[in-house]
């Protein structure tokens, strides 16, 4: 039995703090699965450093930038990741479904600037929700007075 099974076994369920367009698309996601991790928590500092750290990206966002439309950063930088979130989630669908819905989550937050605006953040909690279409995905609302107020919403 490896570390990661046995923290399953010893009744924790391990995330991986860390997601990237290449660590789902080599397999090695699947991998990790495969010895134990039962989530994935991302959020945008994450994302940030994946864009900007690695050639991960660089082809599709030439293509966004060379398509002729006028694009807002946070609409490119949320098509992005919502791909890989996407991908994510259904690598671990089937330890969610293994769970009845008690893990294998993927974790997405709205955006920080939101923390303070109660409205703006259910909106972008429903949206993101709406988008990415996969069950075992958590949308992360910021532990603030206002963002309380969007959770007791959401």
């Amino acid at each position: 039995m490896n570390p990661l099974q046995e923290l399953s076994a010893a009744g924790q369920s391990p995330w991986l703090d860390f997601v990237r367009r290449t660590l789902i698309t080599s397999g090695e996601l699947q991998r990790l699965i495969d010895d134990g991790i039962t989530g994935v928590t991302s959020n945008p500092s994450i994302f940030g450093k994946a864009i900007g750290g690695s050639t991960d990206y660089d082809e599709e966002i030439s293509r966004i930038a060379n398509d002729g439309a006028d694009h807002e950063p946070l609409q490119v930088f949320e098509d992005l990741a919502i791909v890989d979130i996407q991908m994510a989630a259904d690598a671990l669908r089937p330890v969610y479904d293994a769970a009845e819905g008690a893990d294998g989550f993927v974790s997405f937050e709205v955006e920080p600037r939101l923390a303070r605006d109660a409205a703006g953040t259910i909106e972008a909690a429903r949206r993101l929700w709406k988008r990415i279409d996969r069950p075992n995905v958590l949308i992360k609302i910021p532990g603030t007075t206002e963002g309380l107020q969007a959770i007791e919403q959401a």
